[in-house]
């Protein structure tokens, strides 16, 4: 039901320090007592039950546009399918698949499987460990991933990985004021780099969405701009929150490491269900809504906390779990409804092929060193750092 009680004493609020290093039981509590919560700390409301979740994020009632409002900045965000409804997202939408859809899924595939390749190549010693495997592993995917979509030569990777860092800082809604601005001015340097090389893009998923017509050059760079913001960081952080739950669990990593494509597409589902790198979504309500678990008013800020509808009990069994083979697995890491990623084949594709060749090349690896922390960020969902003892390759031991 609706309610604006307040969390036991016990609890800390999902977004305050203690909160965000570990934000699940607050999220438990309030799916099971209030799923749809008006929070007096927050002054917005928090939708956590997967029902509610789900029928948010398809109800044209609850505006995307509307939730920049959402943010604490100056600043709107490019006019792209984060920040428009209806008409607007369905004409944005469509040309935006020859970015990140299938086609463009098929165009860069052999290109990445190269650079999986590569990357687990750096690391050849016996006994290899990595020291962070976000910024040695996750980070180079990422920025190979895109820079394949963007048809930016290896020259040009160094500088790109570098604006996409400065530029993620527009993830946070709740970014302070110097930091916001630092975005900015940042979000303005990639562009300009993106907007200088689409010439010498031809052939590439960008360089097709350029050529497509039905967009302005600035309504392509707003694609851009949310496909870095939205995509270069969430990939890197998604492969490191996997390995922190994989790797702890043998029989998980001896059942990937035997499996075909599909089981690695299973894993990387449930990865991302366990520990989604974008933890929640902002809408404003245009009207007053009705969601299973109650009404919010018109002009209402809201976040669907998708972590939190991912570990629904009514939905998942053993929903703080890990389980491999999980399906069918309805998690909502991806969003729903008309504002589904784009790139989620892309993810999913990316993130299964990597984690699968690295348990098929490093059957022992392990996490190593003190204990991973999480990250006192809201968005993306992180760790601090994640080092991974890789151990013997299998060659290695075949060898031995």
């Amino acid at each position: 039901m609706t309610t604006t009680v307040g969390m036991p004493a016990h609890l800390a609020h999902p977004f305050s320090p203690a909160g965000r290093a570990d934000p699940y039981p607050a999220y438990d509590w309030l799916r099971e007592h209030a799923p749809v919560f008006h929070d007096p700390m927050a002054r917005m409301w928090l939708v956590t039950s997967h029902a509610d979740c789900a029928a948010l994020l398809r109800d044209p009632a609850f505006s995307a546009s509307a939730g920049q409002r959402q943010r604490t900045r100056e600043d709107d965000l490019p006019v792209s399918m984060l920040t428009s409804d209806g008409a607007d997202h369905a004409r944005l939408r469509a040309p935006g698949a020859l970015l990140l859809g299938p086609g463009a899924l098929a165009d860069v595939a052999d290109g990445t499987a190269v650079d999986v390749a590569e990357i687990l190549d750096r690391f050849t010693a016996p006994g290899a460990r990595v020291a962070d495997a976000v910024e040695e592993i996750g980070v180079p995917l990422s920025t190979a991933v895109l820079a394949r979509l963007f048809g930016l030569d290896t020259t040009q990777r160094e500088t790109f990985a570098r604006l996409a860092r400065a530029a993620s800082v527009n993830l946070d809604p709740l970014a302070p004021p110097q930091i916001a601005r630092l975005g900015r001015a940042a979000m303005g340097e990639l562009t300009r780099f993106l907007d200088a090389h689409i010439p010498q893009a031809q052939g590439s998923p960008l360089g097709k969405l350029a050529a497509d017509g039905r967009l302005t050059r600035t309504e392509v760079l707003g694609v851009l701009g949310l496909a870095v913001v939205g995509g270069w960081q969430p990939l890197a952080e998604a492969i490191g929150n996997a390995l922190y739950w994989l790797l702890p669990h043998p029989d998980a990593v001896t059942a990937l490491r035997a499996g075909g494509e599909q089981a690695g597409l299973l894993a990387m589902d449930e990865l991302l269900r366990l520990e989604a790198p974008i933890p929640f979504t902002a809408r404003v309500t245009v009207t007053d809504a009705e969601l299973p678990g109650g009404r919010i008013p018109a002009g209402a800020r809201v976040l669907a906390v998708v972590a939190a509808a991912n570990r629904d009990p009514a939905v998942f069994r053993e929903p703080g779990g890990l389980v491999l083979d999980r399906s069918p697995n309805p998690h909502l890491a991806f969003g729903g409804g008309p504002h589904f990623c784009l790139a989620a084949r892309l993810v999913r594709q990316t993130g299964a092929q990597l984690l699968t060749r690295l348990v098929r090349r490093y059957p022992a690896a392990a996490l190593a060193g003190p204990a991973p922390r999480w990250s006192g960020s809201l968005i993306p969902r992180r760790l601090t750092s994640l080092s991974v003892h890789l151990g013997e390759s299998a060659g290695e031991a075949a060898r031995a």
